[in-house]
């Protein structure tokens, strides 16, 4: 009997310790799942505030992308119209230069123009005094030696020519005037002859 109720409480010590065991075990277990819980939440929790910050980024986002595009399109528009102004304005004093440019290089070409045409009528000018000078040396020279040949220059040739046309004129003056005497002397003779002609005649009767 003694050993039954020996083997009893064992088999009772036995039965409590794994009781205690399992106890133990479902504690940690559960402490395991509760441990395991919260950090599945705070996980989800952190998960959906990166959500939020996400959908807070591009909200965010989405206005600074609106007044970025707000500020380019107005600093664009700013540039295009001082662009704008700017370009009309180097046109305007483009056009000015040119003008002034223009005026320049034609009073400089006009200038230049006179300053040649003078220099050109001096040159004229004084070539043709030098050709007029030339040309009475040579005519000098020329005279000088048909004198010393004993050819006429031209000056005496046109005396001669002119005196020889002298010269016909009378001589074309005195055939004239001889044929006029010399017709009127034959017609006085004809009369005579014709008047002395009937006289002979009466006389003979």
């Amino acid at each position: 009997m003694a050993k039954k109720t020996a083997k009893k409480k064992v088999a009772k010590k036995k039965v409590a310790k794994k009781t205690a065991t399992r106890k133990t075990a479902t504690r940690k277990t559960a402490a395991r799942k509760t441990a395991t819980s919260q950090v599945q939440d705070y996980a989800h929790e952190i998960w959906l505030a990166g959500l939020g910050a996400f959908a807070m980024a591009q909200q965010e986002g989405e206005k600074l992308f609106d007044q970025s595009r707000k500020t380019v399109e107005q600093t664009s528009s700013r540039v295009v119209g001082e662009s704008n102004k700017m370009f009309e304005r180097l046109v305007k004093e483009g056009s000015k230069l040119e003008g002034r440019g223009r005026k320049a290089a034609t009073d400089t070409v006009s200038g230049v123009r006179d300053d040649v045409e003078n220099r050109v009528g001096k040159v004229r000018e004084s070539a043709q005094s030098n050709w007029d000078k030339l040309e009475k040396v040579f005519e000098q020279r020329v005279a000088r030696a048909l004198s010393r040949l004993g050819v006429p220059t031209s000056d005496e040739i046109t005396q001669l020519s002119n005196r020889v046309a002298e010269l016909n004129k009378e001589v074309r003056t005195l055939s004239q005037q001889q044929k006029k005497s010399a017709g009127g002397g034959s017609k006085k003779t004809a009369s005579k002859k014709a008047a002395s002609k009937p006289a002979e005649s009466k006389s003979a009767s």
